[in-house]
């Protein structure tokens, strides 16, 4: 076991070497060998599929319950706001700048660190089982999901994005439907066709107007949002088909497959949706992992956005450091002293339950 001081500072250090290598997704290799290698060089058996990389504990035991330490270490594009290099990984008044600092280098290495940290202990409660993964950003169909099958029996999750160490106990799940109204064409000067467009409307109000019965505790009513519309190709020309985008936030009331039938039931149009795969997490604030951080001060609250927590099939509690309002932003930061502090709630919050 290391000392905190120790594994605050080499996780900064593994922090820099991350950012100054392009982790685009779909495109983390260059940090998976990263990852790997530093596990590697601290004792640790590694496993690695694809851009995933995951390791348990040393006196990993299969009758005791097992922890996972999640985190991503894909990023986004910058964007063209950027002033600073985005892979240039310098340290100004604190501040450690580059390409995913926030969103989620300083989450992924505080965890490093902490399973650096219960690694090499015996004779604790539970095992823990660390997972380095891709395309996070992209809800990618290979990182996280990828491995689950790998990982074995899972009793809950810890995952890590930028909450200032607070506890989001619940996230709301997201589904993009693509709808299509179906009418006839016709010529429009003449009352010929069945407009498409007008079929729509009904539905397009329906969207706007329905509250499902159920709502979460935590996040109130599923909230559906009509984002993009098209249809008619001339304007002589009365459209045969209008097509329209939904933008639908589920809540832990729900499983996405029951939004979609109560859907289909109350629509006209045809209801196709990209994927049903990112679904709505919530963990009980009795569970113990929460009991311990709000015993050290940490709130919980729902998350409006989406990780890999909607992946995951186990309770799990969304917690690190750093600020989620400086994801993607230009010039993307994470202050050294939270990683730091971090680590020390991560390892407070863990050994009250094991």
């Amino acid at each position: 076991m290391t000392d905190i001081k120790t594994l605050s500072q080499q996780a900064v250090e593994l922090l820099q070497q991350l950012i100054a290598i392009p982790s685009f997704s779909r495109e983390e290799d260059g940090t998976a060998a990263i990852i790997e290698h530093f596990l590697q060089a601290n004792g640790v058996k590694t496993h690695r599929k694809l851009n995933n990389i995951w390791a348990r504990n040393k006196y990993f035991d299969a009758s005791k319950p097992t922890i996972l330490l999640n985190s991503h270490h894909d990023t986004v594009k910058p964007n063209s706001g950027y002033t600073r290099h985005p892979f240039d990984a310098m340290i100004e008044d604190g501040k450690l700048f580059g390409l995913g600092s926030n969103d989620a280098g300083g989450c992924l290495v505080s965890l490093i660190a902490v399973f650096l940290y219960f690694c090499d202990k015996e004779e604790l409660k539970y095992n823990f089982c660390l997972a380095a993964t891709a395309e996070e950003e992209i809800s990618g169909v290979n990182g996280l999901e990828l491995i689950i099958p790998e990982l074995g029996k899972l009793d809950f999750g810890i995952v890590g994005e930028p909450t200032q160490m607070h506890l989001a106990i619940a996230e709301k799940g997201l589904m993009v439907l693509d709808c299509v109204a179906r009418g006839k064409a016709g010529h429009a000067a003449r009352e010929e066709g069945d407009n498409a467009i007008y079929r729509a409307l009904p539905d397009i109000e329906w969207f706007r107007e329905f509250r499902f019965p159920k709502e979460s505790e935590v996040f109130g009513p599923v909230k559906m949002s009509v984002t993009i519309i098209s249809a008619g190709s001339q304007h002589n020309v009365v459209p045969a088909e209008c097509k329209f985008t939904v933008d639908v936030r589920v809540t832990d009331a729900y499983r996405n497959d029951e939004v979609l039938e109560i859907i289909r039931q109350h629509v006209d149009c045809d209801v196709t949706p990209r994927s049903t795969r990112l679904k709505s997490s919530k963990i009980d604030v009795d569970h113990p992992i929460v009991k311990a951080g709000i015993a050290l001060g940490r709130t919980t609250y729902g998350s409006p956005t989406t990780s890999d927590q909607a992946l995951l099939d186990i309770p799990t509690v969304k917690v690190g450091p750093g600020d989620s309002a400086r994801s993607h932003i230009a010039d993307e930061y994470v202050y050294v002293d939270e990683i730091r502090e971090g680590i020390e709630l991560y390892i407070k919050m863990l050994e009250r339950i094991i």
